[in-house]
C-alpha cells in the first residue's frame, strides 16, 4: 500500500468518530453529533469527547471543553521547573472531568535518571551549582493538586476511567519514549525499538509521544523520524485512537481501517510531500507521486468496537507548536494553539 497524501480537510467523520482539526476560535468546535447521524437502525448512544493536546512547551493557549482532555509530551520547553509549574496551573484549571498527561523528550527533569546525569550539560542551568528538584517535579505531576484537578500523569502505565457514571469504561495507555533524535530524554536506540513497544498493552487509547514510522512522522527536512517498531506492533494494538505529537510540522488526521487498508501504514500530509501547496490547490508531478496515493474523502464508513481490536484506528499528530508550511500567516508567525493548530476534539462513539 502507497503513502497516502492527505489534503488539508477540518474534519474528518467516520460511524463511529468525529474528528475536528480547526474550528472558528470565537465560537469554539461543533457539539458532540447526534444519536441520528448514524442512522435510525443505530439505538441513540453516547458520545465521549477527547480534546488532544501536544507539544504545548511551557506555554498555554484557549482550550475547547470536552469529557477527556489528552496530552502527549512535550510540557515543557526547556524541562525546568518554572515551566511545568506553569503548565500544569494551567492544566490543573481546565474544565475536564479526566486528565491525561504523559512527558516527552523536552521535559528533561522528569525523566529522573537522564537528568540526574545530564543537568550540568543544560544550558539553563550553567550558572547554577545544583540540579532542580525532582521531587518537586514529581509533586506537580501526581501531587494532592493535581489529584484534586482530575490529572493523571502516565509513564508506562494503563489506567482505565469512565468519562461519565454510566458510561463506557476506557482504557488508555501512556508513553513517553521516543527513538534518539538528538540527546534528549526519554529516547533510546532504534534496534531497542522492539523490546519497548512490545510491552505496550492493547487500549482502547495510546497515547505515545513519538509517532510510528510513516504516519505523520515526515520532518521539515524530509526524514520519517517515527518508530518502525511502533509502527510493527500496531497491528496487534489495534487502538481506536493513537495520539502523539513530537514531529509539529507533520501535525494531522487519519483513519486507517485495518479489514480494508490491510496493516501497511502510511499517511503523510500532501503538503508535506509537494503534492499540495500552502493555499490548498494541488501542485502535483508525475514523479511527485508514484508512490503515493491520494485521499480526498472526508468520510470513512468503518466501525469497530475500541479494546476488542477496532476495526479503525484513528491517528493523531496533534501538536499545537506551529512549524512548517502552516506556521506563518501573512508573513507572522503563529503562536502555539493559533488556528491551524488548535486543540484537536476527537468524538468517539461508546
Amino acid at each position: 500500500m502507497p503513502t497516502i497524501a492527505l489534503p488539508h480537510r477540518t474534519s474528518i467523520t467516520s460511524r463511529s468518530s468525529v474528528v475536528q482539526l480547526e474550528y472558528p476560535p470565537d465560537t469554539g468546535p461543533l457539539p458532540k453529533p447526534g444519536a441520528q447521524m448514524n442512522g435510525d437502525d443505530v439505538p441513540p448512544r453516547q458520545w465521549t469527547r477527547f480534546v488532544l493536546l501536544s507539544d504545548t512547551h511551557g506555554r498555554t493557549c484557549n482550550v475547547p471543553d470536552g469529557d477527556v482532555l489528552l496530552h502527549t509530551g512535550d510540557l515543557t520547553d526547556r524541562g525546568t521547573l518554572k515551566e511545568l509549574e506553569k503548565t500544569m496551573e494551567w492544566l490543573c484549571g481546565l474544565p475536564h472531568r479526566v486528565k491525561i498527561v504523559i512527558a516527552g523528550n523536552h521535559d528533561s527533569n522528569i525523566h529522573r535518571e537522564w537528568y540526574e546525569a545530564n543537568w550540568k550539560e543544560l544550558f539553563i542551568h550553567r550558572s547554577n551549582d545544583a540540579p532542580e528538584s525532582v521531587e518537586a517535579v514529581l509533586e506537580l505531576l501526581g501531587g494532592s493538586r493535581a489529584t484534586a484537578a482530575n490529572i493523571v500523569y502516565l509513564q508506562d502505565e494503563l489506567y482505565k476511567f469512565k468519562a461519565r457514571d454510566e458510561g463506557k469504561e476506557w482504557s488508555v495507555y501512556g508513553s513517553p519514549w521516543t527513538p534518539y533524535w538528538g540527546d534528549w530524554a526519554f529516547g533510546y536506540e532504534k534496534e531497542d525499538g522492539p523490546d519497548v513497544v512490545a510491552k505496550f498493552p492493547e487500549a482502547d487509547i495510546l497515547c505515545t509521544h513519538g509517532p510510528p514510522l510513516n504516519v505523520f512522522d515526515q520532518t521539515i527536512n524530509k526524514d520519517l523520524a517515527g518508530c518502525a517498531a511502533l509502527a510493527a506492533e500496531l497491528p496487534r494494538l489495534k487502538p481506536k485512537l493513537h495520539v502523539f505529537g513530537h514531529i509539529h510540522e507533520a501535525r494531522g488526521a487519519y483513519v486507517h481501517r485495518w479489514e480494508q487498508d490491510s496493516d501497511h501504514l502510511g499517511a503523510q500530509n500532501a503538503i508535506q510531500l509537494g503534492v499540495e501547496r500552502a493555499d490548498g490547490k494541488t501542485a502535483v508531478t508525475p514523479r511527485a507521486t508514484d508512490h503515493m496515493e491520494t485521499d480526498d474523502s472526508y468520510r470513512d464508513d468503518g466501525a469497530g468496537t475500541a479494546g476488542e481490536g477496532a476495526k479503525e484506528t484513528i491517528f493523531v499528530n496533534a501538536a499545537n507548536m506551529p512549524m512548517g508550511p502552516n506556521a506563518r500567516r501573512m508573513g507572522v508567525r503563529l503562536k502555539m494553539g493559533d488556528q491551524p493548530f488548535q486543540p484537536i476534539v476527537v468524538d468517539l462513539l461508546e
